[in-house]
């Protein structure tokens, strides 16, 4: 990576932090960095592509971590649990950009972002179902779907416990003892029936790209009705209304002028609730803003 390139990121990551992914715009990003916003685009396209270099070099180095366990000489169980361990410490060495991912559901995303979220839970299930596959044998399989949701749900309720404060929590111990209530849950699977199968995952899958956070893809005219809503209650909202009645006007037409829409999108550059709109837009037609 170059150093610019890291400059900018870690610049970013203090930001979004900060301020928000929405309310961080990419001028103060140039700003921080000490380069102009021009100078941003010959690093990232837009600011979703640098969230996305974001979430990837978070992932690699999460990835990372956890596989410096497999060249190390412990039992299943012990690697499973160091793993789980190096995951935790990962997630909250940078716990303040967590917080802003996790408090920010409705994040502009484009397709590209949204496939990279969808291959990161998709493999972080993998995880799981490996290190209990390691733990407790093929005898399992039939509820590695059922099992590895319950870890992940227990995990996620702890980790967001310990985002807050992790001070009088023991991560070692923490995930130990999670590791024992997995060990109470298999010994009672002959009793059970499984509720989540391969199948069923597959056909949920196949109607949605992911449980947690797809939605249908908005249409330009459910964006623009969506500013509106949010333009009208504000105070002088005049200016930011005929605005919004040219870029209406441009996106009816066969051939939108793409300059003009750029144009009235950076009238709406100084109002953060209504940022989302404006890269939603820009996004859309392939502009910089």
């Amino acid at each position: 990576m170059k150093d610019k390139d890291k400059l900018i990121i870690e610049t970013a990551i203090k930001l979004f932090a900060q301020k928000g992914f929405t309310n961080t715009s990419i001028q103060e990003i140039a700003n921080e960095t000490g380069i102009s916003k021009g100078a941003f685009y010959l690093h990232f396209k837009s600011k979703d592509a640098l969230l996305l270099t974001i979430l990837d070099f978070y992932y690699h180095r999460l990835q990372a971590n956890i596989h410096t366990y497999n060249e190390l000489d412990l039992n299943s169980r012990e690697k499973f649990i160091q793993q789980i361990i190096s995951m935790l410490n990962t997630l909250l060495n940078h716990k303040e950009f967590i917080i802003m991912l996790t408090r920010e559901q409705a994040l502009p995303l484009n397709e590209t972002v949204k496939e990279f979220i969808f291959k990161i839970q998709k493999n972080t299930f993998e995880f799981y179902q490996q290190g209990l596959l390691s733990i407790y044998g093929r005898n399992i399989e039939p509820f590695l779907w059922d099992l590895s949701i319950i870890l992940d749900g227990i995990l996620y309720s702890y980790l967001r416990i310990l985002l807050l404060d992790s001070s009088e929590i023991e991560i070692e111990k923490l995930v130990a003892f999670i590791i024992k209530r997995m060990d109470s849950m298999v010994k009672e699977l002959d009793q059970e029936e499984t509720v989540m199968t391969q199948m069923k995952i597959e056909n949920l899958l196949s109607r949605s790209k992911s449980f947690c956070f797809y939605k249908e893809k908005p249409t330009i005219d459910d964006i623009l009705k969506q500013l509106r809503q949010e333009i009208e209650p504000m105070d002088n909202h005049d200016v930011l209304l005929v605005s919004l009645e040219v870029v209406e006007e441009e996106v009816k037409k066969d051939s939108p002028r793409l300059p003009v829409i750029q144009g009235m999108l950076s009238n709406f550059r100084e109002f953060p609730q209504l940022e989302k709109y404006r890269i939603e837009i820009a996004n859309m037609y392939q502009l910089k803003i």
